[in-house]
């Protein structure tokens, strides 16, 4: 199975939304836009630059096993203050390694100093089923050509 799609192939399939919050915002606005959004992560935004990510695992193990309030303690206090990302051209395969390398599941695409995607561990192997998908759908259109030719 090929995997050194470049990454921007699967930001074509993928909804243009993008969702933020600001590092000054509270940990319960970032979890309750979560939940309405149904997502797992939000970028965290300083004005147009990127400074960081917000996950669900953060909650979990720096608020509710620390004893913090989420009310009261603000995204900087508790986000990675690495954030790792990666370009467009970057393929399947590398996104796959570096997030199994810096245990994340999700990656920002930039393209320079410009946001132009997200990628979560989910869009991998949505990626990856269906291009397996399509490579056995030909291979059972060259055998059966074969046969019946």
């Amino acid at each position: 199975m090929k995997t050194t799609y470049p990454i921007s192939s699967l930001l074509h399939h993928k909804t243009s939304a993008l969702w933020s919050v600001a590092p000054e915002a509270t940990v319960f606005e970032a979890i309750k836009l979560m939940a309405e959004k149904n997502i797992g992560s939000l970028l965290v935004m300083s004005g147009s630059r990127l400074v960081g990510i917000f996950t669900e695992r953060d909650y979990t193990r720096k608020i509710a096993l620390q004893g913090k309030t989420s009310k009261q303690t603000q995204v900087w206090e508790i986000m990675p203050k690495n954030v790792v990302t990666v370009a467009p051209d970057d393929s399947v395969e590398n996104c796959m390694k570096l997030m199994t390398e810096n245990r994340v599941r999700h990656l920002p695409v930039m393209d320079g100093a410009n946001l132009v995607g997200i990628i979560s561990i989910g869009d991998l192997v949505n990626w990856i089923i269906s291009t397996q998908n399509a490579a056995i759908e030909q291979m059972e259109q060259y055998i059966a050509g074969g046969v019946t030719g």
